[in-house]
Formats: structure tokens, sequence, C-alpha cells
């Protein structure tokens, strides 16, 4: 018969879902520092990085890409492009629309940011060697498909 106890504090502190929260928030804060380095967050980078790899978009794709809320995706557009890193203009097609380019100063940008992230992997992950590493991608991105699919 299983037990219905609570775990000790101690206990908890060897649980899979324990060990992933506290890992998961140390390594949000190493990434959050890595881009504060340039004076930008998590959601320019994905939308950069978004931009770089898969080209011009309009807002609206641009957040379901990246995974980001539309009024997210409309503020930190507002920033990049204040900042020169990306250019909005009204989509051709549809003018209510608006198409997200990047600049190639916002390129440059993602390349440093990218830079900096796996910097972040390394210190994250120091203390495994590589087939750990590649082991524990792995093993997370499995867990992640399970909890994550339709």
């Amino acid at each position: 018969m299983e037990s219905t106890a609570p775990q000790s504090p101690v206990g908890l502190r060897t649980t899979p879902s324990w060990l992933l929260t506290q890992t998961a928030s140390h390594a949000a804060r190493l990434v959050s520092e890595g881009f504060a380095a340039h004076d930008l967050r998590g959601y320019h980078y994905r939308l950069l990085a978004t931009l770089a790899d898969e080209g011009p978009a309009s807002q609206a794709d641009l957040g379901r890409q990246c995974g980001i809320d539309r009024s997210d995706v409309v503020a930190a557009v507002t920033d990049l492009a204040g900042r020169g890193l990306v250019v909005r203009a009204p989509d051709p097609a549809d003018r209510r629309r608006n198409v997200i380019s990047i600049t190639d100063a916002g390129a440059d940008e993602a390349h440093r940011m990218g830079q900096t992230l796996d910097r972040v992997q390394r210190d994250l992950l120091a203390p495994l060697s590589s087939s750990e590493r590649e082991q524990l991608s792995r093993l997370l991105t499995l867990l992640l498909r399970h909890h994550t699919r339709p």
C-alpha cells in the first residue's frame, strides 16, 4: 500500500519535480542576467532569432512562432524598432497587418545574444560531461513533448 504521508523536506529535495523547478529557476536567472548585459530580454532574443532564421513575418505570425502573447509581441517589437533592430512596415497584401523584418544591426545583436546564450548553457551545465549534457537534453525533450502534446 502506498503511503499518503507528505514527503519530508529532505525527501522533497530529491524529487524530480523539485529538482527541475530549482534548476529552471537558476537557469532563468542566468539567462536573464546574460541578456541584461545587452539591455534586452528573452522575448527580444526569441523575436530576433526567429526573424534571423525565418525571415520577415507578420506580428501575429511572429507571436505564434515564438510562443509570445500578441500584446507582448507588440511591446517587444516597438522596443526593438526603437533601437533600430527591426523594421515594422504595413503588409502590401493586407494593409491591416504589419510585417516585421530584422535589420543588419538586429541580426548582429541576435548573433551576440546567441553567443551569450551559449555561454550561459556552458555555465549552467558545467558539472556535466558532453555525453551527460546530450542525455539531459534528450530526457528533458522527452518530458516536454509528453506534457505538451495535443
